[in-house]
Formats: C-alpha cells, structure tokens, sequence
C-alpha cells in the first residue's frame, strides 16, 4: 500500500521571498506532491507558505496582502495554516530544509547580490545590524535571510515608512512567525545609527547611514591654519575645538573614524585616520588592510598593495588581504603573483568560493582553461546559487564544448 502524497488535497500560496527557491519553482513542486498551487488567498486555501528570507512585508510597511487576506479567512473560520518555509520543506521530504533555506554568503557576495559597496556590508557588522554566523581566518560568513531582512528594512525607512508602522507590523507578525525577533533587533540598530551622528565633508554634514543632508547653521570661520580631520558632530552641536579633543583619542578612536569617513565617502580623511591608528597600534593586520581598502578605493593601487602585503606580514592567515592582494596584482599585471595569492587563500580555507573564482577567470584570461574548469566547478560546488553561478556553469560548458 502506497502513502498519499504529502500534499494531496492541499491549496498552496506563497508570500515573502523563499530563501531556497524560485515562487515558480515551488509552485512546480506543490504539483509534483500531490496539491494544486494559487497565487490568489481565498477561503479554500489550505496551506500559506511564507518565505525564510527578510520579512513579509509590503512597501508601505504592512504585512503582505496575502498574509493578511489569510488571516482575514482563518479568523471568519476558513480551514487554513501558516506554514514557514523550513518546515514546508522538511513537509514534502527535502531531507536537509536548513541547509536549503541557510544561505550563507561572504561579505563580497553580498555585495553582488544586494547591489551595496562591501564597505557598507561591513559597516552593517561593525554597528551590529547583521551578525556573522560563523568566521574562518577572519573570514566572515552571514546569512542571506537574516542580511535580507536588514536591507529591506533599511529600504522601507528610507522610502519614508515610520519605525513605529514598522515595529507595530513586525510585532504582529511574529505572533505567527519567532523567527521575526532578529528583525526587531535590526530596526532598533537602523534608527540608532540614523539619528546619533553627523559627519562634515567638503559639501557640507551628512549622516553616514542614509547619507541624508542636512543643512550647517554652524558657520565656520576660514583661516590659513593646516586642516584638521573633524570629529563626528552631534546633531544640533557645535563644533567646537575638535584639534584639542583629537589629541587625546586613542587609537581606537581613530580607526572607528576611519570606518565612519570611510562609509560617508570621504576617504582622504578615511585614509589619514587610519594613518593615526597606525602610529600606535603598528602590528594590527585589520588597520592595514581598512587602509588597504579604502586606498584602493581612492584609486592608490600601489600603495593598497603595499598596505595589503603588511597586514599578511602581521597575519600570514588573513585570507581577504590574500585574495584582494591577488586582485590588485592581476590588475597591476603580475598575474603568477596574483595566482600565488589565490592558492595562498585556498591553502588556508580550501571552501572559499571567491578566491576560486578569482582564480578561474584569471586562469581563463592567461588561456589555461585545463586548470580554470577545477576552480570553476570549485565556485559552484561552494556557492550553486551565487551572483556567478551561471557564469561558472556557461564556462564549463565552453571549456567542454572546445574540447
């Protein structure tokens, strides 16, 4: 006798964005066990899925239409259930439901998928917004979801939807769904970080987070006097004397305002707060490889090299400045150093898809497609549904086809 599929006799909708899988995609295996797919809530809807990733929510802030004509139907009596994507999964026989909806993604891929500078992904870490679920050799790695989450959060406040029809729907739907908790944190960090600190640059104050504007009252005379990097300035405050107060910052200090101008884009006062972290704190391979970054990023190739190569001096297994060092030696034009990088930070975390797609694609560029096809295949098996996963899979294909 054979069981009844698991879903027999069920009306499947979907609502928020699925961590494992395309809309279509599920809908295709709602069929393959048994139920029938809508995309509309009615009354003899059965079963509403909602996705593990970021929160379920509309662009003004409220619950999903679906969700709420769901509860509308369960409350006049309908026979209906809320059902999480992890558990719709392990539902229909997915022998592994974590491992489908637990994306984890580097900092670089991130970047990719979310369309923001790494920098920022990293700003997000430093202010506590999102949390790395675990970190090899300084590599971070964070989950999608909970990623997702902050970034469309971030999104609905700067559209001009409040905190509070935020919180308020956040609260409502975590009576139907815990995971909604980590959410409610990340809000109470975005409007932290929106209304503690300005920041001077050359057109004026600006708030780091949302880069918002805003306009100086505080008119500052001019003088010939040697500039000086300004401190963050309270919203509302004076200046005041930020020389006198500059001379007692610890490094500390400094290098969390190399973050700040760093991610407000001013990054000659980025580059010299770092500098100032540097004269007490020599041996710190972090320090070297900010300034590396922001070096980089402020068009200085070579000197981003040197910082790059300082912070390996001072942590032989830092594999990021590994990697960014073989980036910057490609574009340089010393392609077998380049490679002796990757492999460096292969050597150290074997997992690493970045570094192998680093790896391919210059492998490519040099036409050693023999040992390019290893790290492409390499990318995938680590990341299959990453920003480059269908650039790995179309050369493969290449690479068999010329063979």
């Amino acid at each position: 006798m054979t069981s009844s599929p698991p879903l027999q006799g069920e009306l499947v909708a979907f609502t928020g964005t699925l961590a494992s899988m395309t809309h279509r995609e599920a809908c295709e295996l709602v069929e393959q066990n048994g139920g029938s797919a809508t995309e509309h809530v009615a009354k003899q809807t059965t079963m509403l899925v909602v996705g593990d990733e970021g929160c379920p929510l509309d662009t003004d802030g409220q619950p999903t239409q679906r969700l709420v004509r769901f509860l509308e139907w369960q409350q006049r009596g309908a026979e209906s259930r809320l059902v999480a994507e992890s558990d719709w999964l392990r539902l229909i026989g997915l022998t592994d439901p974590s491992r489908q909806t637990r994306r984890l993604c580097t900092s670089e891929t991130l970047s990719q998928l979310l369309n923001v500078s790494v920098s920022m992904v990293r700003r997000w870490e430093r202010v506590g917004l999102i949390r790395p679920v675990k970190k090899v050799f300084r590599l971070a790695y964070f989950d999608f979801s909970e990623v997702s989450a902050a970034r469309r959060l971030s999104e609905l406040l700067e559209a001009g939807v409040s905190s509070t029809r935020l919180k308020a729907s956040l609260e409502q739907i975590r009576e139907l769904l815990p995971h909604v908790d980590r959410p409610l944190a990340q809000l109470e960090v975005l409007m932290q970080n929106r209304t503690t600190l300005l920041y001077r640059d050359d057109a004026g104050l600006i708030e780091p987070v949302s880069r918002q504007r805003y306009f100086d009252f505080t008119q500052v005379e001019q003088d010939d006097s040697p500039a000086t990097l300004p401190g963050p300035i309270a919203i509302g405050e004076q200046a005041g004397d930020q020389t006198s107060e500059q001379e007692t910052w610890t490094a500390e200090r400094w290098f969390q305002e190399g973050c700040d101008y760093s991610d407000s884009g001013d990054l000659p006062s980025a580059i010299n707060a770092f500098r100032l972290c540097l004269m007490e704190q020599a041996t710190d391979p972090v320090v070297h490889f900010h300034l590396a970054e922001t070096l980089y990023r402020a068009g200085q190739t070579a000197a981003a090299r040197e910082r790059y190569y300082a912070a390996l001096e001072h942590d032989s297994q830092f594999i990021e400045a590994w990697t960014q060092l073989g980036c910057v030696l490609e574009e340089t034009g010393e392609t077998e150093s380049a490679l002796m990088a990757f492999d460096a930070a292969l050597d150290i975390h074997s997992e690493y898809p970045d570094a192998h797609r680093h790896k391919a694609a210059l492998l490519d560029g040099l036409r050693r497609e023999d040992e390019s096809r290893h790290h492409w295949q390499a990318y995938l098996d680590c990341d299959p549904r990453g920003p480059w996963a269908q650039e790995a899979k179309d050369r493969l294909q290449q690479i068999e086809h010329e063979e």
